[in-house]
């Protein structure tokens, strides 16, 4: 009886999953892995909300592997380790894996590939089943990666996304031990408004999303009190759904909007390929401009907490806290006033960030993160976004602001962005901060600083 392993990492889904269709074939008998890492405890990246999603996922995909006939094999610890155990024990031949970009992901290929190589066992190593189109299979002539979108997408968009292969019928698990799923209840910490994580949830999103929102996506993407979005990115994280199958979904729908989620989805590819060329981007500066960071922990503070004075920055940042997820305009809006009109280092928000975000990964936080601080991909990295302005612009009843700090509520649309200009009576009985910053004189400073 030969028996293959398929291990899940970011790919916990049946449907359009090469790395559990690709075991199937191999063998006839297989064990459908997920090995909680104790490494990734280590380095701090199973916040609270992540490891809630991550339970949710756990428990669909085991859900869905036994109305197949099979089940979900779950292991702790280091997942080397616990890889070769399952290897030896079933004596299986193969294992096969979704290929990662961070440095920690293809250091784990690398060991894996090493301790397998004593046993009989290979490793076979799955590209394009985390983003649509492979990392590194478009380069530009004499560089590993693009450095700027617009000519990665042409590029991307000629070689297409893989097409998605079957969801399987039955699956056939080889006998072997398995712990137990760590359900979502166990967890602490977790954002009150958190979604439901999972396969299953992830595509009632997703026919949803195509049936009545996708359509409107171009023009309403920036919409922050509509919500125009289609919420889709924790599930992309953990793989609950395809990044290929969307493109596919998407473009068989054929609206402007669509093709405007399309390039959405092409940007997370392009950060992908930016990270598999150059992992230490993880960290730092894609450009290294020699900045001379401020440290001020009551600003920091205040900006973490929703408390800056400025009602778009503040509504973003609480939405964050409860939902672990945010706008993704909000999320280009607090980035710049982080960096630049406080002129904090991106760090500081980037580990915010990924110790609330249910869609948080090293490579689109830490890359976008670095695009709106100018270190990274921007070609204008010294553009700043005015919160006043893009409350104006994309809330401009004010809608967003209220939504997430109510001590706004019965503040008129016209000062809904700019409360401080509230006098006598009106302001006295608005229990809202003035703002930690004057804009003008955080640009400045940020202008002074960069030799802008």
């Amino acid at each position: 009886m030969t028996v293959s392993v398929a291990l899940f990492t970011s790919d916990l889904r049946l449907h359009d999953n090469p790395v559990l269709s690709a075991a199937l074939r191999d063998s006839q008998q297989i064990v459908p892995l997920f090995v909680y890492d104790t490494g990734v405890h280590r380095t701090g990246f199973d916040a609270p909300n992540r490891q809630a999603f991550l339970a949710d996922c756990l428990a669909d995909l085991d859900a869905g592997l036994r109305a197949r006939g099979g089940r979900l094999v779950v292991r702790s610890g280091d997942v080397v380790e616990q890889v070769h155990s399952v290897v030896r024990s079933v004596g299986a031949t193969r294992v096969h894996v979704a290929g990662g970009v961070s440095r920690y992901a293809t250091g784990r290929e690398e060991r894996l590939r090493s301790v397998l190589a004593g046993t009989g066992c290979t490793l076979a190593v799955h590209d394009a089943v985390v983003t649509a189109v492979a990392p590194g299979a478009v380069t530009p002539t004499g560089s590993d990666h693009y450095a700027v979108f617009t000519p990665y997408f042409r590029r991307w968009t000629e070689a297409g996304a893989r097409d998605p292969v079957p969801t399987p019928r039955r699956v056939a698990v080889a006998d072997i031990a398995s712990e137990p799923l760590l359900p979502r209840s166990g967890i602490t910490g977790i954002s009150p408004g958190l979604a439901e994580g999972g396969e299953t949830a992830g595509r009632q999103q997703l026919w949803e999303w195509l049936s009545s929102g996708v359509s409107g996506y171009e023009e309403g993407h920036d919409n922050l009190a509509g919500d125009a979005t289609s919420r889709l990115s924790p599930f992309l994280h953990f793989g609950a759904l395809s990044a290929s199958e969307l493109v596919h979904l998407a473009r068989r729908e054929g609206s402007p909007g669509a093709e405007a989620f399309v390039r959405q989805l092409a940007w997370r590819d392009f950060h992908h390929q930016v990270l598999a060329a150059r992992p230490d981007t993880a960290s730092d500066d894609y450009r290294t401009r020699g900045d001379r960071w401020r440290t001020d922990e009551k600003e920091i503070a205040a900006w973490r907490e929703g408390r800056t004075g400025y009602p778009l920055v503040d509504a973003a940042m609480r939405q964050l806290a409860h939902e672990g997820w945010m706008h993704n305009r909000g999320r280009m809006l607090v980035a710049s006033f982080l960096t630049k009109t406080l002129y904090v280092d991106w760090r500081v928000g980037a580990r915010h960030f990924l110790g609330l975000l249910a869609d948080g990964d090293v490579a689109n936080n830490q890359l976008n993160w670095q695009w709106a601080a100018g270190t990274g991909t921007d070609t204008r990295p010294n553009r700043v976004l005015n919160p006043v302005v893009q409350g104006k612009r994309f809330d401009k009843r004010g809608i967003y602001v209220r939504r997430w700090v109510p001590e706004l509520a019965d503040v008129t649309d016209r000062d809904v962005h700019e409360p401080w200009k509230l006098e006598g009576l009106d302001r006295a009985g608005v229990d809202y901060p003035d703002p930690i910053v004057e804009l003008a004189e955080g640009r400045a400073r940020f202008e002074r600083a960069r030799g802008v």
